[in-house]
């Protein structure tokens, strides 16, 4: 990978390219509406609906901006032809806390769709950096603000 790429899967990507269509198009159409009924309140100084939909309008055009900078530097991973042996971005991995003895599950995604809510963890976070290339049976430690974390790669699947 180089370090210029940004690697997702298919379903990152989808959803970045949706989110990037709808600030375009519907966004800017509802924060526009809102700057000109600020507008026909009179005075700009004070107005703090004015202001408001300015900041947004701001906020909404840098994530316009870093959206498109991020798609031109996509490389989708391949998931029809993941090689199971070893972990790579797209991969399912079991994992089993071996202080706790606990199972674990976690999806390898690009950084930009990982969500740890989902179990879906960017290859470059800690843990997946450790995961990166490890095959079933490898003992695979973090370094983690409550210290060493241990794991045991149980099994490797496809998303």
């Amino acid at each position: 990978m180089s370090k210029d790429e940004i690697v997702l899967t298919q379903e990152g990507l989808t959803k970045l390219e949706l989110e990037l269509e709808d600030l375009k198009t519907v966004k800017r159409k509802e924060i526009a509406a809102r700057i000109k009924t600020a507008i026909s309140y009179g005075d700009l100084k004070e107005n703090s609906e004015y202001h408001s939909a300015k900041n947004d309008q701001s906020f909404m055009e840098t994530r316009i901006l870093i959206l498109e900078k991020m798609l031109n530097k996509v490389r989708v991973a391949d998931l029809d032809s993941l090689d199971l042996s070893t972990v790579k971005v797209g991969s399912v991995v079991i994992l089993n806390d071996i202080e706790v003895s606990e199972k674990v599950e976690y999806r390898i995604v690009g950084a930009a769709e990982a969500d740890v809510m989902e179990n879906k963890i960017s290859y470059e976070s800690p843990l997946g950096k450790s995961l990166m290339g490890k095959s079933v049976g490898n003992i695979i430690s973090v370094n983690a603000p409550v210290g060493t974390i241990k794991y045991e790669l149980l099994e490797i699947k496809a998303m």
